[in-house]
C-alpha cells in the first residue's frame, strides 16, 4: 500500500481473507486480562545467527517418550500429544534458562488447559471457550490454555508441529514475564507480545541447537516455517500498535523473535514501551495517510509510479552528477548474467530491465485470486536491481551469496528513505514491510538475490539483511558487513 503524493491511489482489499482473519483477531487476545538490533557479528553464508545453517527433519524426535504433563480437559488425541510435549520442552528449557541468566527459579505454570473451540464452552480465565479459536496465558491462575479442535490442527496443517510448539512458547514466554516482573497489568499489549515473541526466539534457538528432548528444528527450512507462522498471525495493516490486543505487522513480530534467537533472554527483557516505540513499524490506530488522501495498492506497471520510484532510488543510491542506471519497460538479453524475473539488472548496459505483467500480477493483493504479494513487493524487486547497479558503481562483485544479502541490505536502506514523514514521493504504508517478510520467506526472493536470481536458501537470514539495511538508514553498514 505504497502512498504516491502524486497519483491518484484505489482502495487496498483487505489482505487477510475470513478464516485468516478469524485467527489473527483471535490471537490478538493471547493474554486473558483479568476484569534495535542484536550484537553485530561478521555475517557467514553458512550460518544463520550463529548457528550452522542445516535442511534436516524439523519436529517431533522419534522415539521419545511423550510427556506425562497433565493436562485438564484433555481428549488425549494428536494434538494435545503434541501440545503437551512442547509445553515440557519449554519449560524445561526455561527450567535452566532463568537462573542462568536471571538468578531466578523457574516455577511450572499451575495449569494446562485444553478445549474444544466446536463444543460448549467452558470458563477459563473469566471467558467462554466457545468457538475461541486461540491459545492463550492466564496470569490470574497461571493457567495455559489451547483450542485442540481448531488452532492446532489448522497450524499443523498449514505450516507443520513446530508452528504449534512456537505459538505455546510464545505463550509461556508470557509465564515468564510474570515470573521476572517484567509487565504488568499497565504494560501495553505490544510489549507483553513483543517480549514473548522475542521470549519464543531464545526457546527455538534451544531447539536448534539440538537440545530439546522432544522436538529437532532444522534452520534452513525448519525456521522458515516458524517466521512463516508469524507472518501468518500477524496483526492487519488496519490494527494499530497502540490497540488492545496488539502483537505486531510480521515485520515487528520477526524483529522481536529474531532478537531472542540471535542475542537471548536478557535482550528479551530490555522490550519496554521507550524500546517499542523507539523500533516500532507499525503505526498508532487510526493513523492517516501522511499525504491526507486514500491509500490503496498503486498500479506497478503505471508510467507516473515508475517515475516516482526512480526518483527515491535515485535519492537512496544516487551520487552526485550520477544519473543512475536507465530503466527500461522491457526485459532484454543479456549474455553475462541471467536475466531475472520480473526485474533484472545488466551490468553491460547499465540497465534495470522490468517485466511489467509480471510486476502488476506480483503487485495485486492477496486474495484477488494472481498469486500476488503486494505493490511495495514489486517495488522492492525493483529496488533490489536498482541496488545491484549502485554495488557496481562501487566496484562490488555482482553475484555470490555475500552480493545476495548485500542487496537485500541495501533494499532495506531503500525503504527506510520511504518512510512516513520523510518527505519521498512513495512512503510507506501500514502493512507495506509484511509484504517484504512475506517476499523473503517465499522459497525464491529476489529482493535477497543476487545478479542470477541466487540466494541464501535461509529466510531467516534474508529478514534479517533487510532489517539491517532498514534499521541503519544507510548503505555503509550494509557495504561492511556482507562482503
Amino acid at each position: 500500500m505504497i502512498q504516491n503524493s502524486r497519483a491518484t491511489r484505489i482502495r487496498r482489499a483487505l489482505v487477510l481473507g475470513g478464516a485468516v482473519l478469524g485467527v489473527v483477531s483471535l490471537l490478538a487476545g493471547c493474554v486473558r486480562p483479568v476484569a534495535g538490533t542484536g550484537a553485530a557479528e561478521r555475517w557467514n553464508a553458512t550460518r544463520v545467527a550463529g548457528l550452522e545453517i542445516t535442511t534436516g527433519t524439523s519436529g517431533p524426535r522419534a522415539g521419545v517418550a511423550d510427556s506425562r504433563l497433565p493436562v485438564d480437559g484433555s481428549d488425549g488425541g494428536e494434538a494435545d500429544r503434541l501440545a503437551r510435549n512442547a509445553v515440557d520442552d519449554v519449560q524445561r528449557y526455561w527450567a535452566q534458562e532463568l537462573p542462568a541468566t536471571f538468578g531466578r527459579r523457574f516455577e511450572p505454570v499451575a495449569r494446562l488447559v485444553s478445549y474444544d473451540s466446536t463444543g460448549p464452552g467452558v470458563a477459563i480465565c473469566g471467558t467462554g471457550t466457545g468457538g475461541a479459536v486461540n491459545a492463550f496465558y492466564c496470569p490470574a491462575d497461571d493457567t495455559v490454555a489451547w483450542d485442540r479442535a481448531q488452532l492446532l490442527p489448522m497450524l499443523n496443517d498449514s505450516f507443520g508441529p513446530m508452528a504449534v510448539v512456537a505459538v505455546l512458547a510464545h505463550e509461556l514466554g508470557h509465564a515468564v514475564q510474570f515470573r521476572l516482573g517484567t509487565v504488568d497489568g499497565r504494560t501495553s499489549s505490544i510489549v507483553r507480545e513483543q517480549q514473548a515473541d522475542c521470549f519464543a526466539g531464545t526457546f527455538i534457538r534451544w531447539v536448534a541447537e539440538g537440545n530439546a528432548p522432544h522436538f529437532q528444528l532444522s534452520t534452513g527450512p525448519g525456521l522458515n516455517q516458524i517466521l512463516a507462522t508469524l507472518f501468518f498471525i500477524r496483526d492487519g495493516a488496519e490494527t494499530g500498535f497502540e490497540a488492545d490486543g496488539a502483537h505486531g505487522n510480521a515485520f515487528d513480530r520477526v524483529s522481536a523473535f529474531q532478537f531472542g534467537f540471535g542475542d537471548g533472554p536478557a535482550r528479551c527483557a530490555r522490550i519496554d514501551e521507550a524500546e517499542v516505540r523507539r523500533r516500532i513499524t507499525q503505526p498508532a490506530g487510526g493513523q492517516p495517510s501522511s499525504t491526507g488522501e486514500e491509500t490503496g495498492d498503486l498500479p506497478v506497471n503505471d508510467r507516473e509510479s515508475l517515475l516516482a520510484l526512480q526518483e527515491t532510488l535515485r535519492a537512496a543510491f544516487g551520487r552526485s552528477g550520477a544519473a543512475g542506471p536507465a530503466i527500461s519497460p522491457s526485459l532484454s538479453a543479456c549474455p553475462e548474467v541471467t536475466v531475472t524475473v520480473p526485474a533484472a539488472y545488466c551490468p553491460g548496459t547499465d540497465t534495470v530491465g522490468l517485466d511489467l505483467a509480471e510486476l502488476a500480477r506480483l503487485g495485486t493483493s492477496p486474495g484477488q485470486g494472481q498469486g500476488g504479494i503486494g505493490d511495495f513487493a514489486a517495488f522492492a524487486e525493483i529496488a533490489s536491481r536498482y541496488a545491484l547497479a549502485a554495488q557496481h558503481a562501487d566496484g562490488f562483485p555482482l553475484t555470490g551469496l555475500a552480493t545476495a544479502q548485500r542487496t537485500a541490505c541495501l533494499t532495506g536502506v531503500w525503504a527506510a528513505t520511504i518512510t512516513a514523514g520523510r518527505g519521498a514521493v512513495l512512503q510507506l504504508s501500514p502493512g507495506d514491510l509484511d509484504e517484504a517478510v512475506g517476499e523473503m520467506l517465499a522459497p525464491r526472493s529476489l529482493i535477497a538475490a543476487d545478479v542470477n536470481g541466487s540466494g541464501i536458501p535461509s529466510g531467516f537470514a534474508r529478514v534479517e539483511a533487510f532489517r539491517d539495511g532498514f534499521t541503519a538508514g544507510a548503505s555503509a553498514p550494509c557495504l561492511e558487513k556482507y562482503r
